[in-house]
């Protein structure tokens, strides 16, 4: 075998060497934890907050988001676009307040802890005063439970757990976009004011209701014709005393 030869033979098992060792790098183990992320969306695609939503005031037109997921070095954004013409393209705007998107992925069953399927993903237009923060309008939309000063539950999912830590985490390349499900605005004049909860006086008619039957008429007429017809017994019997008599 010739030098070159040698060279090159050595030159290829040190590159295969080197492959290996970065293929075995890619494919260790990752640990990573279970969390409601906190996201901007601008030009086209979601970023990772770099503060927390207690110290962000979004300006109007803005867009925000969470995403509920197992993750580790790489952000899980929101599976769906964050399009404010789509969310809040049907709400006018207010003077003195701001319209922002929000957009809430509450992840798939393989991100939850115990496998169940979680709510489906909702885009919702906030209209608001200028100096709410990004968690003043999460609130306007979905309940929060906050530990340790994280948002650990948002809408009632999950109903336990706060960023717990998960071990050898699998984390797919790409999510399966979604398509969100866009709720009314929430604090907009324009919104229609819900129809109020039925009360017994509008419900149907029910053993309450019955009280509006005049009972009392009929039983008091009922009673004038028995004394009547009684009275006319009397009558009859008296002439016909007289008469035998």
């Amino acid at each position: 075998m010739t030098a070159k030869r040698t060279a090159r033979l050595v030159l290829t098992l040190l590159a295969g060497l080197l492959l290996a060792g970065t293929a075995a790098t890619t494919a260790q183990a990752e640990d990573g934890y279970r969390f409601w992320g906190y996201y901007h969306y601008s030009g086209g695609q979601w970023a990772f907050a770099q503060k927390g939503s207690e110290a962000v005031v979004p300006a109007d037109g803005s867009v925000e988001g969470w995403r509920y997921a197992v993750g580790g070095t790489k952000p899980r954004v929101p599976r769906a676009a964050g399009d404010f013409n789509t969310i809040c393209g049907a709400t006018p705007a207010e003077a003195g307040k701001k319209r922002v998107a929000l957009v809430i992925d509450p992840g798939t069953p393989a991100d939850s802890a115990t496998g169940e399927a979680p709510p489906p993903a909702t885009g919702t237009c906030v209209v608001t005063d200028l100096k709410a923060t990004g968690a003043k309008i999460l609130a306007a939309v979905k309940p929060v439970r906050i530990e340790k000063g994280l948002a650990c539950g948002i809408g009632g999912y999950p109903a336990t757990g706060c960023g717990d830590p998960v071990k050898d985490i699998k984390v797919p390349a790409t999510d399966e976009q979604v398509k969100l499900e866009i709720g009314p605005a929430v604090g907009s004049a324009a919104t229609p004011t819900p129809a109020p909860v039925p009360t017994n006086s509008s419900q149907a008619p029910t053993s309450q209701n019955d009280s509006d039957t005049p009972w009392a008429g009929i039983i008091i007429a009922a009673i004038a014709v028995a004394v009547l017809a009684t009275g006319g017994l009397v009558l009859s019997w008296r002439r016909s005393g007289q008469q035998s008599s």
